[in-house]
Parts: C-alpha cells; structure tokens; sequence
C-alpha cells in the first residue's frame, strides 16, 4: 500500500539470527503502530499475527494458540485478520491501493474483491479510487457487470444488449454462471433460445431451465440404484424436456439421492447404536437397574426390525426393518 501512514516494518519468522527478545520486540513495537481501528490497521495486524504465526510453527515455537491466548486474542479474530492480510496481498499484486483509497472498503467488500477475477477487481478498485463506497453489493454489481458482457457462453446479442444496459446484468450474470456449469452438449440448445429472443422474461426462463437441468445432471451420478440398471439417461431427459416436465424429473431424482444417502447414514447410525447397546450392557449390571431400564428401553432400536412412534397429533407407529448383505455393509459412505 503506498501513502500510508503506517511506516512498519515486520521481522523476517525465518531468520535464524534474530533472538526471540530481538524477533518479539519487532513483533511488539509493530502492534503498537495499529491503534487505529480501520481497515489498514486490521491489515497490518494481519501481517504481525501471520509472522508469528509462522515463527512459532517453527521448531522450539512455543505455539500459536499459546501466544494469542497471552493476549487475549480469539482464534477466530486472529485468522480474520490474517485473512485481511492475504486479501491485501492478491490486490497488490494487480493493483495500487493508497490509504485515501483503502478506507472506502467494507472489510467484506475488500476480500470479495480479492476473491474476484482481475478484471472486476481493477473495476472495484478504480471506482474506490474515485471516491465511491464499495460494500459486498456493489463489488456483487459489478462482478456482474463484468460477466455479462465477458462470458463466453453468452449468444453475441445477448452480451450486447448487457453491455447498452438494455438487458439489467443483475439477471444476465446468472444464465451465464448456471451455462458454464452444463456441459457443452447441453448448453447450445439453451443458447439458441434465449439469442432467438434475447429479453429479460426469457433470459429469465432459461436460467430456471438451466438451473433444473444442472441439478439432473449432478443427481444422477450420486444416484448407485442407477449403476446396474440399462435406463438411457440422456433419452430420459430428452422426454423429460419434451413434454415440459424437466421441473418434475429433477426433483425426483434429487429427491432420491436424498433418500439414498439418508438410507446409508442412517444405516451406519444403526449400527453405531447396536455397538453402544452391546458396550453399555457390559459397562453397567444388577448395581445399575436404572441404568438397565434405560437400556431395556431403548435397545429394541439397534435390533433388525425397528418400531418408532409418531408424533402424537398422528399417531400410530413406524416400522423399520434392515436387511442386509456384506457387500452393503462394506460399501464406502457416500
């Protein structure tokens, strides 16, 4: 950062010849710099933490946590302000940042804008330069801005008419996020819709289509009921489509990968129960019949055939029955 205020010089954590009052007195004199409580400050409190940090994961380093809780810093401050400082570092290493500059940044506008592509954060940085207030949403406004008019997936008309603002980024940026994650295969008929009628209704209607298309598309693969079985899934959701029930389709097989992987969780808490059941049994005998009691209660739920009540406004019960192979009780979780 230049025109700062701040003239701190940080102790190199690797150099062996530095003594440990030389290296925290350095460490000391530089903390005491930051008493403002601004974004810059937060930074350089950032860069003191992240050498201490890395002098005491060195060997004969008393510890991090040891040193944090000497001074009555949280964990989660500390890493917040190291975040700070690596935020600033992927900045600077596109851009300038003066101090004048510096201070119109939310601290989560400023990692967002480290987080963003360089092009949108050469943007985000010129409009604090020009004295503008960047919260998360504006660096949001114009990630978006920048998409819409850059992203490749994007029919020529639709990008121009982002670019004259005709077509707002705030709904262009999202089709062009939700096309990206589509194979390619799958993108062009979604492409050639929304270039025959390039409006926000459309541009609309095909990030749903899109949005429900991708989920299919991620559900299937989770889905082992699938891995034995000869259904064409690509002729699935071509009919899925031609008959408009792409919303359905997707929901159905989302939806059952659901159940599927709650079916091995489950199973695996089962299991886990029976193993209690059997441990308590040992641990406890006729000095405990309380304890007994309790485990004759509630035993039966770590048995093959499970009966649960339901809640009383529906009354009746549930009956779980487990039937396994040793093939499924060695399958990895999902």
């Amino acid at each position: 950062m230049t025109d700062s205020p701040l003239a701190i010089r940080l102790p190199d954590p690797t150099d062996e010849t530095l003594l440990p009052g030389q290296f925290y007195g350095a460490v000391e004199a530089a903390w005491q710099l930051c008493d403002r409580l601004d974004l810059e400050t937060e930074i350089w409190r950032g860069r003191i933490l992240r050498v201490v940090r890395d002098r005491e994961q060195r060997p004969g380093g008393l510890g991090f946590a040891q040193w944090l809780a000497e001074r009555e810093i949280s964990k989660q401050q500390a890493y917040e302000a190291m975040a700070l400082a690596e935020s600033a570092d992927a900045i600077l290493a596109t851009e300038s940042l003066e101090s004048s500059t510096l201070q119109n940044f939310s601290k989560r506008a400023f990692v967002a804008t480290a987080n963003a592509d360089p092009e949108v954060r050469h943007l985000v940085v010129e409009s604090a330069r020009q004295g503008d207030r960047i919260d998360r949403r504006q660096v949001r406004r114009l990630e978006d801005e920048w998409v819409a008019v850059s992203s490749e997936v994007l029919p020529p008309a639709v990008k121009s008419k982002a670019a004259a603002q005709v077509l707002p980024a705030r709904y262009v940026a999202p089709l062009a996020r939700e096309l990206e994650k589509l194979p390619l295969t799958h993108q062009s008929s979604l492409q050639a819709a929304i270039a025959e009628n390039p409006d926000v209704d459309t541009v609309k209607q095909v990030t749903g289509e899109a949005q429900r298309l991708r989920r299919y598309l991620e559900a299937i693969p989770q889905l082992r009921s699938l891995d034995n079985t000869a259904v064409d899934l690509e002729g699935a959701l071509t009919e899925a489509l031609r008959i408009d029930a792409l919303k359905t389709t997707t929901e159905f097989t989302a939806t059952a990968a659901q159940v599927e992987q709650l079916t091995v969780k489950l199973y695996g808490v089962w299991q886990r129960l029976a193993d209690l059941a059997d441990r308590l049994y040992l641990e406890s005998g006729d000095s405990t019949p309380h304890l007994r009691a309790l485990l004759a209660a509630l035993a039966p739920l770590s048995e093959p055939d499970i009966t649960v009540p339901l809640s009383p406004e529906k009354g009746g019960t549930l009956r779980l029955q487990f039937l396994s192979s040793p093939a499924v009780v060695d399958s990895p979780p999902f």
